[in-house]
């Protein structure tokens, strides 16, 4: 097993020691830092959010292996900067407004961070205003909704009127989610994608940005 497959296996096990002294380890030999990124952390997180998706693994060890992710990652950060890395794309995330649920939101920002995202997570309770806001000053590839009440689950379409209303909704690409979320309720609204789970998320929205 060579060293960016042993920090592929230490992320998917959730050992962040492991993986810190790894990057370190091949750093020092010379591994590009997009290399060890792309073909180490991402490649175990990736392969982990395929077992999750297949209810081979679950919440706990998600978290565990995102925490070694990051960990990981910043050791890398100084390096990808001096190599001009540039993430695949950027993704605005939230929870709507008036629901206040956070764990599948948190899941699926860990997910999209482990396929090469960047992930601006504007919380939970999220209102209109502050997305359109949002879309002006990031300007994502795609807004990412998430709904976990079917007392909310009408305000990622508010959401939607609303970038229609600020000339922003052809700027970006729009994915929902949620409990209470279906395909028919994402093309009622006119959103451009639904997934069921974190796992499928984040290979949608990788879907979506255009390829540079």
């Amino acid at each position: 097993m060579d060293i960016l497959e042993e920090i592929s296996e230490m992320v998917q096990r959730g050992k962040a020691k492991d993986v810190v002294i790894l990057v370190n380890k091949a750093l020092e030999e010379c591994f590009a830092a997009q290399e060890i990124l792309d073909k180490g952390l991402l490649k175990g997180m990736g392969e982990l959010g395929v077992r999750f998706r297949n209810n081979e693994v679950f919440v706990p060890e998600v978290l565990i292996a995102a925490r070694a992710l990051n960990q990981g990652s910043a050791v890398l950060k100084s390096k990808l900067a001096e190599e001009d890395a540039k993430p695949i794309g950027t993704v605005v995330l939230a929870t709507v407004a008036g629901d206040l649920h956070d764990i599948g939101k948190n899941l699926v920002r860990m997910m999209m961070e482990g396929v090469g995202l960047t992930v601006v997570d504007l919380g939970v309770d999220v209102s209109d205003d502050r997305i359109v806001e949002a879309v002006r000053e990031y300007s994502p590839d795609i807004v990412a909704l998430s709904a976990l009440l079917t007392t909310t689950m009408d305000r990622q379409g508010s959401v939607i009127k609303a970038l229609q209303t600020a000339g922003l909704r052809d700027k970006v690409k729009i994915m929902v989610g949620g409990a209470p979320v279906t395909q028919r309720f994402c093309e009622t609204i006119g959103a451009d994608a639904y997934s069921p789970d974190a796992s499928s998320a984040a290979e949608t929205a990788k879907s979506l940005v255009p390829a540079n």
